[in-house]
């Protein structure tokens, strides 16, 4: 056994030993705790079944040319278009965005439209945006997206550049 798995293994009896413990001796903390746990396991199961699907009918059915179009190095601006756009869309946050972030590198994607995507991914997700509009109102929802925007291309840029420099290439699939 490696040691990632021992220590995995360790984590993972430590939380049933706690959990088990707490229901024992009725330990508020601890139950909540596991009602947590079930709470996002149970969005978990729902999610990320489809959502897996949705990435493997993106990997087949998405053309390598159509990516360099849209989010490759010669794509120009139009590439941050493209991964809000993308973003925006994409189901389960970041838990689906480094999948599908990873698509579209194996397709051609350039690194700036990919941090784009994963980052935007987290800050632009239409239900999240339509809620925080209902709570906190559509003024302060329009402002925090609009004055993301420049700071997620400028960091974007940065990365990219950091990346070339190094020569970084992200490992293939297994």
């Amino acid at each position: 056994m490696t040691r990632k798995k021992f220590i995995n293994l360790v984590v993972a009896l430590s939380f049933a030993l706690f959990i088990i413990i707490s229901f024992i001796i009725d330990f508020d903390f601890g139950i909540r705790a596991w009602d947590n746990f079930l709470l996002f396991a149970k969005d978990m199961l729902l999610i990320l079944p489809p959502a897996f699907v949705l990435i493997g009918l993106f990997n087949v059915w998405a053309k390598r040319e159509t990516i360099e179009k849209g989010f490759g190095q010669k794509s120009g601006f139009k590439k941050y278009i493209w991964s809000f756009l993308l973003a925006s869309t994409t189901v389960g946050g970041t838990f689906m965005a480094f999948p599908v972030a990873n698509a579209l590198y194996h397709k051609g994607a350039s690194y700036s439209s990919i941090f784009s995507y994963v980052t935007a991914a987290s800050l632009f997700m239409i239900p999240m945006s339509v809620m925080e509009a209902t709570i906190l109102g559509i003024k302060f929802t329009a402002i925090r997206l609009l004055s993301s925007i420049p700071f997620i291309i400028l960091t974007a840029i940065i990365l990219e550049k950091i990346f070339r420099k190094q020569n970084y290439k992200i490992p293939e699939s297994k």
